[in-house]
């Protein structure tokens, strides 16, 4: 029996069950209302326990990818789309109706393999991903750091695009439907890097959102968002 917690390169093993199972629906090799594999085949096939493929399977239903019918078994999900209490929009909209002035600095712009680095999307080994590292600045003060993970196959042209002028949620949302999305939102204390970018001084609050969004169960993107706390507040409307 191989290591219940972890796989090579350090992946919880039931992540890896995720992938697999993800993989197949990306591909069609699984489509809405079909079968997936039992919790005794999943553990024969990736020599885990019990609990670790029933651990994949029960993330899954909760996401909404699969459900599961008592005594029949776990079935491909139909497609849900997300309703979250918090609007996510391009920063430069948000910015433009305040009347203020965007800008943006690109930070870092590159291609980088699954596995090859550590990338919170989850998503085969060797994967293509693009990732990006942007700064948003509102009247010339910086405001958002924006560092973000996206599926090449879902948005092959990422790289080519001028994030001085679009940004990349206006891209993403332009090209390919998101109708699913989670995120989560948490106070950190700034790093040196992070006060350097923010103009801010080192351990001083910032608001961190993180966003994954996927289409057609894929997962397309993952964003983390860096705010100085004393210049910006998140809101929602119900």
């Amino acid at each position: 029996m191989s290591n219940q917690g972890e796989l090579a390169g350090g992946a919880p093993a039931y992540v890896r069950i995720k992938r697999f199972i993800l993989e197949r629906i990306g591909r069609g090799a699984l489509r809405e209302g079909d079968q997936v594999p039992s919790e005794s085949a999943l553990v024969r096939r990736f020599r885990v326990s019990r609990m670790t493929a029933h651990r994949a399977l029960r993330e899954l239903t909760v996401e909404q990818v699969l459900r599961r019918v008592q005594g029949l078994g776990t079935f491909v999900a139909e497609p849900k789309a997300a309703t979250t209490l918090l609007a996510i929009r391009s920063i430069r909209d948000e910015i433009l109706e305040r009347g203020h002035t965007h800008a943006c600095d690109v930070l870092h712009l590159r291609r980088v393999r699954q596995g090859a680095a550590a990338t919170p999307l989850a998503v085969p080994p060797q994967t293509l991903l693009f990732h990006s590292v942007l700064l948003h600045r509102e009247n010339g003060e910086p405001l958002q750091i924006e560092d973000r993970y996206v599926h090449a196959a879902m948005a092959p042209d990422y790289l080519k695009q001028d994030f001085t002028r679009i940004t990349p949620n206006q891209y993403l949302t332009r090209i390919e439907p998101l109708p699913r999305a989670e995120y989560a939102i948490e106070a950190v204390l700034a790093d040196r890097r992070t006060a350097r970018l923010l103009r801010i001084a080192p351990r001083d609050a910032c608001l961190v959102l993180t966003r994954q969004t996927w289409s057609r169960n894929i997962p397309v993107t993952y964003a983390r968002l860096t705010y100085p706390a004393a210049r910006h507040r998140f809101t929602g409307q119900l």
